[in-house]
Protein backbone atom coordinates (compact mmCIF):
# COMPACT_ATOMS: atom_id res chain seq x y z
CA UNK A 1 0.00 0.00 0.00
CA UNK A 2 0.94 3.62 -0.71
CA UNK A 3 1.43 4.83 2.96
CA UNK A 4 1.80 8.59 1.27
CA UNK A 5 -1.28 8.05 -0.86
CA UNK A 6 -3.44 6.81 2.35
CA UNK A 7 -2.18 9.62 4.19
CA UNK A 8 -3.52 12.42 1.51
CA UNK A 9 -6.83 10.56 1.78
CA UNK A 10 -7.15 10.41 5.71
CA UNK A 11 -6.00 14.30 5.70
CA UNK A 12 -8.38 14.71 2.60
CA UNK A 13 -11.85 12.69 4.23
CA UNK A 14 -10.84 14.38 7.59
CA UNK A 15 -10.97 18.00 6.50
CA UNK A 16 -14.18 17.57 4.40
CA UNK A 17 -15.73 15.82 7.51
CA UNK A 18 -15.90 19.74 8.76
CA UNK A 19 -17.34 20.75 5.79
CA UNK A 20 -21.27 20.90 7.77
CA UNK A 21 -19.95 22.93 10.37
CA UNK A 22 -18.92 25.55 8.03
CA UNK A 23 -21.73 25.19 6.03
CA UNK A 24 -23.88 26.17 8.67
CA UNK A 25 -21.69 29.46 9.47
CA UNK A 26 -21.46 30.98 6.37
CA UNK A 27 -25.23 33.14 6.34
CA UNK A 28 -25.58 32.12 2.66
CA UNK A 29 -28.23 29.64 0.67
CA UNK A 30 -27.09 25.92 -0.15
CA UNK A 31 -27.46 26.89 -3.79
CA UNK A 32 -25.27 30.02 -3.41
CA UNK A 33 -22.83 27.67 -1.78
CA UNK A 34 -22.35 25.24 -3.88
CA UNK A 35 -22.07 27.78 -6.85
CA UNK A 36 -18.69 29.12 -4.62
CA UNK A 37 -18.01 25.34 -4.49
CA UNK A 38 -18.15 25.11 -8.11
CA UNK A 39 -15.93 27.81 -9.01
CA UNK A 40 -13.57 27.50 -7.27
CA UNK A 41 -12.85 23.46 -7.66
CA UNK A 42 -12.90 24.42 -11.66
CA UNK A 43 -10.14 26.87 -11.33
CA UNK A 44 -8.50 25.09 -9.09
CA UNK A 45 -8.48 21.89 -10.46
CA UNK A 46 -8.17 22.73 -14.03
CA UNK A 47 -5.29 25.05 -12.85
CA UNK A 48 -3.26 21.79 -11.60
CA UNK A 49 -4.94 19.38 -14.54
CA UNK A 50 -2.85 22.37 -16.83
CA UNK A 51 -0.13 22.47 -14.85
CA UNK A 52 0.67 18.91 -14.69
CA UNK A 53 -0.26 18.61 -18.56
CA UNK A 54 -2.69 16.04 -17.75
CA UNK A 55 -4.83 17.41 -20.45
CA UNK A 56 -2.51 16.65 -23.08
CA UNK A 57 -3.38 12.96 -22.41
CA UNK A 58 -6.81 13.40 -22.50
CA UNK A 59 -8.88 10.68 -24.74
CA UNK A 60 -12.13 12.10 -25.54
CA UNK A 61 -15.46 10.20 -26.59
CA UNK A 62 -19.04 11.42 -26.95
CA UNK A 63 -20.18 8.90 -24.34
CA UNK A 64 -18.49 9.54 -21.53
CA UNK A 65 -18.67 13.11 -22.11
CA UNK A 66 -22.41 12.66 -21.59
CA UNK A 67 -22.11 10.57 -19.09
CA UNK A 68 -19.59 12.96 -17.07
CA UNK A 69 -22.41 16.24 -17.71
CA UNK A 70 -25.05 13.88 -15.86
CA UNK A 71 -22.71 12.83 -13.39
CA UNK A 72 -22.35 16.66 -13.06
CA UNK A 73 -26.22 17.69 -12.78
CA UNK A 74 -26.30 14.69 -10.33
CA UNK A 75 -23.26 15.95 -8.04
CA UNK A 76 -24.33 19.49 -7.99
CA UNK A 77 -28.19 18.29 -6.82
CA UNK A 78 -26.35 16.46 -4.48
CA UNK A 79 -24.60 19.17 -2.66
CA UNK A 80 -27.56 21.50 -2.61
CA UNK A 81 -29.39 18.87 -0.87
CA UNK A 82 -26.99 18.03 1.68
CA UNK A 83 -26.19 21.66 2.31
CA UNK A 84 -30.16 22.24 3.16
CA UNK A 85 -30.27 19.14 5.20
CA UNK A 86 -27.14 20.62 7.14
CA UNK A 87 -29.53 23.79 7.94
CA UNK A 88 -32.41 21.83 8.59
CA UNK A 89 -31.12 19.37 10.88
CA UNK A 90 -28.67 17.94 13.00
CA UNK A 91 -24.80 17.63 10.88
CA UNK A 92 -24.64 14.56 12.51
CA UNK A 93 -28.16 12.90 11.35
CA UNK A 94 -27.86 14.90 8.07
CA UNK A 95 -24.28 13.07 7.36
CA UNK A 96 -25.36 9.65 8.89
CA UNK A 97 -28.44 9.53 6.29
CA UNK A 98 -26.37 11.05 3.19
CA UNK A 99 -23.79 8.25 3.99
CA UNK A 100 -26.79 5.63 2.53
CA UNK A 101 -25.92 6.28 -0.61
CA UNK A 102 -24.31 2.57 -1.29
CA UNK A 103 -27.09 1.11 -0.48
CA UNK A 104 -28.78 3.20 -3.02
CA UNK A 105 -25.84 2.47 -5.53
CA UNK A 106 -26.98 -1.58 -4.74
CA UNK A 107 -30.57 -0.93 -5.49
CA UNK A 108 -29.53 0.79 -8.82
CA UNK A 109 -27.21 -2.25 -9.69
CA UNK A 110 -30.07 -4.35 -8.71
CA UNK A 111 -32.87 -3.07 -10.66
CA UNK A 112 -30.38 -1.71 -14.15
CA UNK A 113 -27.96 -3.78 -14.10
CA UNK A 114 -30.08 -6.76 -12.98
CA UNK A 115 -27.05 -7.47 -9.84
CA UNK A 116 -28.35 -10.57 -7.38
CA UNK A 117 -28.36 -9.05 -3.98
CA UNK A 118 -27.90 -11.34 -1.58
CA UNK A 119 -30.07 -11.95 1.72
CA UNK A 120 -27.43 -10.10 3.70
CA UNK A 121 -27.50 -7.30 1.09
CA UNK A 122 -31.20 -7.28 1.57
CA UNK A 123 -31.19 -7.26 4.93
CA UNK A 124 -28.54 -4.25 5.14
CA UNK A 125 -30.92 -2.11 3.27
CA UNK A 126 -34.01 -2.56 5.53
CA UNK A 127 -31.79 -2.38 8.97
CA UNK A 128 -30.08 0.78 7.03
CA UNK A 129 -33.95 2.66 6.47
CA UNK A 130 -34.63 1.69 9.31
CA UNK A 131 -31.85 3.07 10.86
CA UNK A 132 -33.20 6.84 9.14
CA UNK A 133 -36.44 6.53 10.14
CA UNK A 134 -35.33 5.94 14.04
CA UNK A 135 -33.03 9.56 13.19
CA UNK A 136 -35.68 11.59 12.00
CA UNK A 137 -38.52 10.11 14.53
CA UNK A 138 -41.87 8.57 13.33
CA UNK A 139 -44.14 12.51 13.88
CA UNK A 140 -41.91 13.87 11.40
CA UNK A 141 -43.99 11.46 8.96
CA UNK A 142 -47.25 12.72 10.09
CA UNK A 143 -47.24 15.35 7.73
CA UNK A 144 -45.01 16.25 4.42
CA UNK A 145 -44.83 19.66 5.74
CA UNK A 146 -43.41 18.11 8.86
CA UNK A 147 -41.20 15.83 6.95
CA UNK A 148 -39.37 18.67 4.53
CA UNK A 149 -38.83 20.87 7.86
CA UNK A 150 -37.26 18.01 9.43
CA UNK A 151 -34.49 17.64 6.69
CA UNK A 152 -34.81 14.18 6.26
CA UNK A 153 -36.63 14.86 2.47
CA UNK A 154 -33.24 16.97 1.80
CA UNK A 155 -30.55 14.08 3.19
CA UNK A 156 -32.11 11.28 1.19
CA UNK A 157 -32.58 13.16 -1.87
CA UNK A 158 -28.53 13.95 -1.25
CA UNK A 159 -28.14 10.60 -0.57
CA UNK A 160 -29.95 9.42 -4.25
CA UNK A 161 -28.35 11.79 -6.00
CA UNK A 162 -24.69 10.92 -4.66
CA UNK A 163 -25.41 7.42 -5.60
CA UNK A 164 -26.57 8.38 -9.33
CA UNK A 165 -23.37 9.91 -9.48
CA UNK A 166 -21.52 7.39 -8.88
CA UNK A 167 -23.83 4.69 -10.44
CA UNK A 168 -23.35 6.93 -14.06
CA UNK A 169 -19.72 7.00 -12.99
CA UNK A 170 -18.84 3.41 -14.01
CA UNK A 171 -19.38 4.32 -17.06
CA UNK A 172 -16.76 6.87 -17.30
CA UNK A 173 -13.16 4.45 -17.87
CA UNK A 174 -10.98 7.43 -19.88
CA UNK A 175 -11.04 10.93 -18.56
CA UNK A 176 -9.01 11.87 -15.81
CA UNK A 177 -10.25 12.67 -12.34
CA UNK A 178 -9.14 16.27 -13.29
CA UNK A 179 -11.05 16.15 -16.36
CA UNK A 180 -14.26 14.88 -14.48
CA UNK A 181 -14.40 17.00 -11.95
CA UNK A 182 -13.26 20.42 -14.56
CA UNK A 183 -16.43 19.11 -16.76
CA UNK A 184 -19.06 18.25 -13.77
CA UNK A 185 -18.38 21.92 -11.92
CA UNK A 186 -18.26 23.77 -15.28
CA UNK A 187 -21.71 22.34 -15.53
CA UNK A 188 -22.61 23.11 -12.09
CA UNK A 189 -21.96 27.10 -12.83
CA UNK A 190 -24.21 27.13 -15.70
CA UNK A 191 -26.49 24.92 -14.25
CA UNK A 192 -27.21 27.20 -11.05
CA UNK A 193 -26.02 30.89 -12.65
CA UNK A 194 -29.97 31.69 -13.32
CA UNK A 195 -30.95 30.76 -9.64
CA UNK A 196 -28.29 32.67 -8.19
CA UNK A 197 -29.29 35.67 -5.89
CA UNK A 198 -26.41 37.49 -5.17
CA UNK A 199 -27.97 40.32 -2.75
CA UNK A 200 -26.90 37.61 -0.08
CA UNK A 201 -23.90 37.93 -0.12
CA UNK A 202 -24.47 41.92 1.08
CA UNK A 203 -24.28 42.65 4.57
CA UNK A 204 -22.34 39.33 5.46
CA UNK A 205 -19.81 39.36 8.28
CA UNK A 206 -15.71 38.88 8.19
CA UNK A 207 -16.64 35.69 9.71
CA UNK A 208 -19.41 34.74 7.56
CA UNK A 209 -16.36 35.36 4.23
CA UNK A 210 -13.97 33.15 6.14
CA UNK A 211 -16.31 30.06 6.18
CA UNK A 212 -17.19 30.92 2.62
CA UNK A 213 -14.16 31.15 1.66
CA UNK A 214 -12.99 28.40 3.44
CA UNK A 215 -15.43 25.90 1.81
CA UNK A 216 -14.03 26.90 -1.31
CA UNK A 217 -10.26 26.96 -1.52
CA UNK A 218 -10.20 24.15 1.82
CA UNK A 219 -13.15 22.21 0.98
CA UNK A 220 -13.14 21.99 -2.38
CA UNK A 221 -9.68 22.95 -3.86
CA UNK A 222 -7.51 21.59 -1.33
CA UNK A 223 -9.52 18.58 -0.36
CA UNK A 224 -10.05 17.26 -3.91
CA UNK A 225 -6.50 18.19 -4.90
CA UNK A 226 -5.73 15.46 -1.78
CA UNK A 227 -8.26 13.22 -3.01
CA UNK A 228 -7.66 12.83 -6.24
CA UNK A 229 -3.89 12.58 -6.01
CA UNK A 230 -4.23 9.49 -3.60
CA UNK A 231 -7.12 8.02 -5.39
CA UNK A 232 -5.30 5.83 -7.97
CA UNK A 233 -3.20 4.59 -6.10
CA UNK A 234 -4.63 2.92 -3.13
CA UNK A 235 -7.04 -0.36 -3.16
CA UNK A 236 -10.87 -0.19 -3.06
CA UNK A 237 -11.03 -1.04 0.17
CA UNK A 238 -8.66 1.27 1.61
CA UNK A 239 -10.91 4.00 0.21
CA UNK A 240 -13.75 2.49 1.08
CA UNK A 241 -12.23 2.48 4.86
CA UNK A 242 -10.83 5.77 4.77
CA UNK A 243 -14.18 7.32 3.63
CA UNK A 244 -15.39 7.04 6.84
CA UNK A 245 -13.34 9.56 8.67
CA UNK A 246 -15.64 11.81 6.85
CA UNK A 247 -18.82 10.98 9.17
CA UNK A 248 -16.70 10.38 12.15
CA UNK A 249 -15.20 13.77 12.01
CA UNK A 250 -18.58 15.50 10.99
CA UNK A 251 -20.20 13.76 14.20
CA UNK A 252 -17.39 14.45 16.73
CA UNK A 253 -17.42 17.80 15.39
CA UNK A 254 -21.42 18.50 15.76
CA UNK A 255 -21.04 16.60 19.61
CA UNK A 256 -18.23 18.93 20.75
CA UNK A 257 -18.55 22.48 19.04
CA UNK A 258 -22.32 22.52 18.34
CA UNK A 259 -23.20 20.49 21.29
CA UNK A 260 -25.42 18.10 19.65
CA UNK A 261 -26.99 15.44 22.08
CA UNK A 262 -28.35 12.74 20.07
CA UNK A 263 -31.22 10.94 21.47
CA UNK A 264 -31.14 6.85 22.38
CA UNK A 265 -32.86 6.28 19.46
CA UNK A 266 -31.32 8.59 17.13
CA UNK A 267 -27.35 7.09 18.42
CA UNK A 268 -29.31 3.19 17.86
CA UNK A 269 -30.18 4.67 13.97
CA UNK A 270 -26.70 6.07 13.48
CA UNK A 271 -25.35 2.58 14.40
CA UNK A 272 -27.70 0.91 12.27
CA UNK A 273 -27.16 3.00 9.27
CA UNK A 274 -23.23 2.73 9.49
CA UNK A 275 -23.21 -1.23 10.18
CA UNK A 276 -25.61 -1.66 7.88
CA UNK A 277 -22.99 -0.05 5.26
CA UNK A 278 -19.67 -1.76 6.67
CA UNK A 279 -21.45 -4.94 5.82
CA UNK A 280 -21.93 -4.24 2.61
CA UNK A 281 -18.59 -3.23 2.31
CA UNK A 282 -17.72 -6.56 3.73
CA UNK A 283 -19.09 -8.59 1.23
CA UNK A 284 -17.40 -10.68 -1.06
CA UNK A 285 -16.38 -8.38 -4.19
CA UNK A 286 -16.49 -9.82 -7.80
CA UNK A 287 -14.05 -10.54 -9.67
CA UNK A 288 -13.89 -8.18 -12.47
CA UNK A 289 -14.19 -5.56 -9.34
CA UNK A 290 -11.12 -7.66 -7.17
CA UNK A 291 -9.27 -6.84 -10.93
CA UNK A 292 -9.95 -3.21 -10.89
CA UNK A 293 -8.81 -2.56 -7.59
CA UNK A 294 -5.73 -4.23 -8.41
CA UNK A 295 -5.13 -2.08 -11.61
CA UNK A 296 -5.83 0.85 -9.65
CA UNK A 297 -3.10 -0.12 -7.11
CA UNK A 298 -0.81 -1.00 -9.30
Amino acid sequence: MNKSAAVKMAISMAIFGSIGFFTIHTGIPAEELVFIRCIFATLFLSAVWALTGGYKKEKWRKKEMLYTIICGVFLVLNWVFLFKAFHDMAISLAISIYNVAPIFLLLLGSVFLKERMSVGAVLAVIVCFLGSFLIVGTKQFSSFSMLIDSGFVWAILSAICYAMTMFIGKGIKELSSYALTFIQTSVGIVMLLPFMDFSVFSGLTSLNWFYILGTGIIHTGFVYYLFFDSLRSLPAIIVSALVFLDPLVAILLDITLLDFSPTIWQTLGMILIFGGILYTLKQPEKSTDKKEAVQEAS
